[in-house]
């Protein structure tokens, strides 16, 4: 295993153990017994590189839930990475990824590994960027709406947490009320008390934890949020 490697996997915790480490282990069986020890017995709080790792397991299910694979997700993949690590421990992480997808793997099992140890904030921030994959080809899917859905439940992401990042990527009419989690007859007042709240729930300093490049991602989701409250504003002449 190179040093790249060694640093990389060396600051992960809990995704060693469980559903997601028998995913990993046949990838990283040349490992030594000391570096496994001392990965296994990491923390369980969410530290960046269990983040990705968790991210790339939950990929390969949404990329082949429609029974293809694109380029188009891939490419999203790969510059997902790139963004996290830089090029080279990208190129790296896209072997063991290509690895992950000829696997199958209990999707309940993982996300209930991924529930007990990640919090609330990263969970969203996860279908949040699995939306993003699921759309990088210009078009989000049936089928893989019902596996994120499905994997959002299993995460215990509340209903309407859910459908305000799934808005986040619908062009309807109605989105900017689903982003802020209100209904089409909401007052002006609540509208703004919505904004407020969504705006606290989404703020990128949330995930600070995860690395300053997952800010970065997480400043999307507060993006579409202001856009939301902005679009209704200008619809209601909301001064």
């Amino acid at each position: 295993m190179s040093l790249n490697k060694k640093l990389l996997w060396g600051g992960l915790g809990w995704v060693f153990g469980g559903p997601i480490g028998a995913i990993l282990g046949y990838t990283y069986a040349s490992m030594s017994n000391k570096n496994h020890q001392r990965l296994s017995g990491a923390s369980n709080s969410t530290k960046h590189g269990d983040f990705v790792i968790s991210v790339l397991v939950l990929f390969a299910k949404v990329m082949k839930a429609d029974g293809k694979l694109l380029k188009s997700e891939l490419d999203y993949i790969k510059d997902f990475l790139k963004q996290q690590f830089g090029l080279q421990k990208a190129k790296e992480l896209m072997i063991v990824f290509r690895d992950i997808l000829d696997q199958d793997y209990p999707l309940k099992d993982v996300c209930r590994q991924i529930q007990r140890s990640m919090d609330h904030p990263s969970r969203l921030e996860l279908i949040h960027i699995l939306y993003g994959l699921s759309a990088s080809d210009g078009h989000v899917h049936s089928e893989e709406i019902r596996v994120i859905q499905t994997m959002a439940n299993y995460l215990n992401i509340n209903r309407k947490d859910y459908e305000s990042i799934k808005a986040m990527f619908a062009k309807d009419d109605k989105a900017p009320f689903r982003v802020l989690e209100i209904s089409p007859d909401a007052s002006d007042q609540e509208i703004k008390r919505a904004y407020r709240k969504m705006a606290n729930k989404y703020h990128p300093d949330k995930v600070s934890h995860l690395g300053k490049e997952m800010q970065t991602s997480a400043e999307e989701k507060f993006k579409a949020v202001n856009n939301a409250y902005q679009q209704l504003k200008k619809d209601r002449n909301i001064s």
